[in-house]
């Protein structure tokens, strides 16, 4: 009967995780599937203990004894090992998830409602950031800059790639940067992109405390798209390629070979063709410049993004979970809340099965010296407006905003106020080389750079 009840329990519990997926992250069921794993796994081995005695194997002679003595405790161990390979999954599973989603010291985390986990946004903006911070380098450096814009209700998302060498990007007047740089960020006097996060990270002055370098970044990338970024997550480059190792490689078509290693590529080639490719060898694919440059590196960038969410299939990530969680540990950090992660779970369900578009702002769409910021947010509205198309008839009002309301985004924007998907109302100026003919931009602006780039599939992208 206890064993019946057991069995229907589990049946119980199976068939409602099933029906919500995201409930298996949650702290309490971790827990209890760990707790439960353990409790039968000593009522398989006090069953097998107490039936072998109930037989009375005192009766047999002592080789007999012996024998029986031996395979009933191979029987103990075979019937407790998966009861006890399961709460250890559990127990490095919550681990994991509690290291990588701790909260940043001296911040607290929005609470997330049951009802309205999104708290009303029909889309949620993520910044993911590769950061290179290795032995060799002072402080973080971000090399990689992704926003993931998703439509909760379908999960089509659009991917924004910025690149590295993006300069003089501005923040809203919320940020405590915008009246150190009203002009622009010029840090060093290039002001690139990929140095917001290490001048927030050594300037906690500026800033209003330490470790606020994420911060800096989602303002200014979230005001240069016009968009509000809800979360960041940011992959160390060497953690990743410790993941890839433990899922067992990556499957990407390579178009080209790829030297690395160093200014002249000595290190090694990463031949051209359809090739699984180890950690470190995805690690460089992402990462050459040799005979190449910052905007091809952003293209190989994405498509091993789009090959990690459609490989790192469940099956792989179970066969393979104890190597992914310790890689996860040291290669995370992210602002996304510990609540938040059961319901984000069904929502990367609909991400892997729905559309993936990419947009990414290099010229000669985007001069990245002097950029058009008007047109950076026009045509992140584009992108997002075209993604949003299977849904039908887009209203000329619709807003990209990770947050509910349109209010618009200027250089003078209200204090607080989150920038929107409406323009600047005065956009830096682009260059105009004399031989290059101006085109008009979906605001009738003249402008030097070409105007009708779509974004595109990851799977006409990378063939995948």
């Amino acid at each position: 009967m206890t064993f019946g009840a057991a069995l229907v329990a589990l049946v119980v519990v199976g068939l409602r995780l099933m029906g919500n997926a995201g409930a298996v992250v949650r702290p309490s069921t971790l827990t209890a599937i760990m707790v439960g794993a353990a409790v039968c796994a000593l009522a398989w081995f006090a069953l097998v203990v107490l039936s072998f005695v109930a037989l009375r194997p005192q009766r047999l002679s002592q080789t007999g004894q012996v024998v029986a003595g031996i395979v009933a405790g191979v029987l103990c161990v075979s019937v407790m090992a998966p009861f006890a390979v399961t709460a250890g999954y559990m127990r490095t599973a919550s681990q994991t998830l509690d290291a990588v989603m701790a909260p940043v010291a001296g911040t607290t985390p929005s609470p997330i409602r049951a009802e309205d986990p999104w708290d009303g946004r029909q889309r949620v903006n993520f910044l993911l950031v590769g950061g290179d911070a290795a032995g060799n380098r002072v402080g973080v450096r971000t090399d990689s800059m992704t926003v993931a814009s998703v439509n909760i209700a379908t999960g089509n998302t659009v991917l924004f790639s910025l690149p590295r060498n993006l300069q003089y990007v501005r923040f809203p007047s919320s940020s405590p940067l915008h009246k150190v740089f009203p002009n622009g960020f010029n840090d060093e006097g290039q002001g690139l992109l990929n140095s917001v996060w290490y001048y927030a990270d050594n300037n906690p002055q500026v800033m209003g405390g330490k470790n606020k370098g994420a911060q800096a970044l989602k303002d200014a990338i979230g005001y240069t798209l016009g968009l509000h970024i809800d979360y960041y997550a940011m992959v160390d480059m060497f953690g990743f390629a410790a993941m890839i190792d433990a899922l067992g490689g990556l499957d990407i078509r390579v178009e080209r070979d790829i030297k690395w290693g160093g200014h002249f590529g000595t290190a090694g080639t990463i031949k051209a063709g359809y090739r699984r490719l180890s950690g470190e060898e995805v690690l460089w694919y992402g990462r050459s410049r040799v005979d190449s440059d910052d905007f091809s590196r952003m293209s190989r960038q994405r498509c091993v993004i789009g090959a990690l969410a459609q490989q790192a299939t469940p099956s792989k990530v179970l066969t393979n979970f104890t190597r992914i969680a310790a890689a996860a540990r040291h290669m995370f950090r992210t602002d996304i809340p510990r609540d938040l992660l059961e319901h984000l779970v069904p929502l990367g369900m609909k991400v892997r099965s729905a559309k993936i578009t990419s947009l990414q702002f290099v010229p000669p769409l985007i001069y990245t010296g002097n950029p058009d910021w008007d047109k950076i947010r026009q045509l992140t509205k584009k992108a997002i407006r075209e993604s949003m198309a299977d849904q039908g008839p887009i209203a000329a009002t619709a807003s990209p905003m990770g947050t509910a309301g349109t209010a618009s985004a200027s250089a003078s924007d209200s204090p607080g106020a989150s920038p929107s998907s409406t323009p600047s109302s005065t956009p830096s100026s682009s260059p105009s080389p004399s031989r290059t003919p101006l085109l008009a931009d979906a605001g009738g602006k003249k402008t030097p750079t070409p105007n009708d780039k779509a974004a595109q599939s990851l799977a006409e992208l990378c063939g995948f």
